[in-house]
C-alpha cells in the first residue's frame, strides 16, 4: 500500500462506541435491464452479464433527484431504528442536487430535523464507510448521541450511454443506517474503520464538471481488487477477528468480476460474500448499505453475523469495516429483488469463465 491507511474505532479510542440500530434503503422503480442498453453499445445482453454479472440496473426518472431518494432511505432508517431524532445527517453523494448549497441540509429538513448539522461528503463508493467514521467520531467525542448516515447517488447522471466501459455498470439508488452511542461489546457496534485515499492515480476514475464520467477498467479492476482486499485484511486484524471467523463479506458492488476476485484473494468461499448487483447495478455509495438492507430481508444476513465490509472509489479512495451484526426492525418492503422478466433471479448471474484476477 501506498501510504499508511487511518484505523479508527473502538479498539484504539477511548469513548462510547457507535452502534448500527436502523436500516434503510430506496430504488427507484424503473429497471432497465441489459435488452436496452446493448444495440447503443455494439454488444449483445449476455456480453454484459458475463462482464459485469448485471442483467438490470435500476434509473430513476429526470425528475427525481439525490435528494429525494436520500430522503425516502432515510426515512426509513429512522423507522427502522424507533426514533425519528439525530444529532446530525451525513450524506455521502457525489451527485448533489446542486453544486451550492449541499444536499444534506435540505434533506434533513425534509425528515423534519431543521436545525439539525447536515453536510454532504464526497468519497464516490467508498462513501458509506467514511460517512459512517464520520459519526462514529461525532458520537466518540460526545457531539452527537444520534447520526443519521444516508448513502445516495444518481449516478447514472454521469454516464455516457454510448460507453462501453460505464453505461452497463450503473444504476441510481440510496440507503441509510442510524447510529447510536453505545458499547462496543453490544451487536451493531462498529469495529475500527480503515481509510485511505491516493490522488496520485486520481485520474482512473474522474467526471469532469459538465462532462461524463471515465473510467480506464483494467487499472480501476486491479486497483479496486488489492485496495479492497489490503483495507479487509487491515480491518478484520485491528478487530481481533480471523478471516475465517468473518460470517459475510459485503464489498462495494463494484462488479461481478471484482467481487468474486477480492473473495478468492480473502479465501472467502461464495456463500460468505454477499451479491446485490444482478439487478440494481453499481450504485456507488450506496452499495454496500443497499447490499446490507437486500441481505438482512432476504435473510442471507442474521443477528449475530460477523460482517466485513469493504470498498474503493474514485479519488482514490478505499476502506474496510467490521461489525457483527444487530437485530434490527425491517421497515417496508425491500426493494432491488428480481422482477418477472428479469431474466436472472440468483449470485450466479455472471459467467465465472470471466472472473479472473488479471
Amino acid at each position: 500500500m501506498n501510504g499508511p491507511a487511518s484505523v479508527n474505532g473502538p479498539a484504539s479510542v477511548i469513548g462510547p462506541a457507535a452502534v448500527i440500530c436502523g436500516l434503510g434503503a430506496a430504488l427507484p422503480d424503473r429497471r432497465v435491464r441489459n435488452e436496452e442498453i446493448c444495440a447503443g453499445l455494439g454488444v449483445d445482453a449476455d456480453w454484459i452479464r458475463s462482464r459485469t454479472g448485471i442483467c438490470s440496473r435500476a434509473r430513476a426518472a429526470a425528475e427525481v433527484t439525490t435528494g429525494d431518494l436520500a430522503v425516502q432511505a432515510g426515512r426509513r432508517a429512522l423507522a427502522s431504528s424507533g426514533n425519528g431524532q439525530v444529532d446530525a445527517v451525513v450524506l455521502a453523494t457525489i451527485t448533489p442536487d446542486h453544486r451550492c448549497p449541499a444536499t444534506a441540509p435540505a434533506v434533513a429538513a425534509r425528515l423534519g430535523l431543521p436545525g439539525v448539522p447536515a453536510f454532504d461528503l464526497a468519497a464516490a463508493c467508498t462513501g458509506f464507510l467514511y460517512g459512517l467514521q464520520l459519526a462514529a467520531g461525532l458520537i466518540t467525542l460526545g457531539a452527537a448521541a444520534r447520526v443519521l448516515v444516508i448513502a445516495a447517488d444518481r449516478i447514472w447522471s454521469l454516464t455516457d450511454p454510448g460507453d462501453r466501459v460505464t453505461a452497463p455498470l450503473f444504476g441510481d439508488a440510496a440507503a441509510a443506517c442510524v447510529v447510536r452511542a453505545g458499547q462496543a461489546a453490544e451487536p451493531g457496534a462498529l469495529g475500527p474503520v480503515v481509510l485511505a485515499a491516493d490522488g496520485r492515480d486520481g485520474s482512473a476514475i474522474v467526471a469532469p464538471h459538465g462532462g461524463f464520467l471515465t473510467m480506464r477498467g483494467p487499472q480501476t479492476f486491479q486497483h479496486a481488487v488489492t485496495r479492497m482486499s489490503q483495507a479487509a485484511h487491515q480491518a478484520v486484524q485491528a478487530a481481533g477477528w480471523e478471516l475465517t471467523g468473518v460470517d459475510r463479506f459485503v464489498p462495494h458492488q463494484a462488479n461481478a468480476r471484482i467481487t468474486a476476485a477480492v473473495g478468492r484473494r480473502l479465501g472467502l468461499d461464495d456463500q460468505r460474500v454477499l451479491h446485490h448487483i444482478e439487478h440494481v447495478g453499481n450504485t456507488s455509495a450506496a452499495s454496500i448499505p443497499l447490499t446490507l438492507s437486500h441481505a438482512w430481508a432476504t435473510g442471507r444476513l442474521r443477528a449475530g453475523h460477523r460482517v466485513l465490509m469493504a470498498a474503493f472509489g474514485a479519488g482514490l479512495t478505499w476502506g474496510a469495516a467490521t461489525v457483527v451484526w444487530p437485530d434490527l426492525t425491517p421497515v417496508g418492503d425491500h426493494p432491488g429483488d428480481g422482477h418477472p422478466g428479469d431474466g436472472c433471479f440468483n449470485d450466479d448471474c455472471f459467467n465465472d469463465d470471466h472472473s479472473r484476477d488479471d
